[in-house]
């Protein structure tokens, strides 16, 4: 591996650390949200039905209903916030108990 091939992995991981710790400048690196999730999966993955995913997380039931029958799709906002419930579920249910 060249030098500068590692200087630049070894930047990469002290810049993913600075976000992960929060001390990074928020306009220095971009959020990565997915094009699509499947939504159907996270829930079953969770183990809850849809009125309990739904009302567990805020979402509209029909809505829900609608993102997992293909009728719609969730927008940029609500993809985030589904992969923080797949990826932190425990924090995610922290926060919300904390409102």
């Amino acid at each position: 591996m060249s030098k500068r091939a590692f200087e630049k992995i070894k930047s990469g991981l002290e810049e993913a650390i600075a976000i992960s710790r929060g001390n990074a400048d928020a306009a220095t690196y971009v959020v990565h949200v997915p094009e699509q999730v499947d939504v159907r999966a996270i829930r079953k993955d969770l183990r809850l039905t849809q009125r309990e995913f739904s009302t567990r997380y805020g979402f509209n039931l029909a809505r829900l209903r609608d993102w997992e029958q293909g009728r719609s799709h969730p927008d940029s906002a609500v993809r985030a916030y589904l992969k923080v419930i797949s990826e932190e579920r425990e924090a995610v249910e922290r926060a919300l108990r904390a409102a």
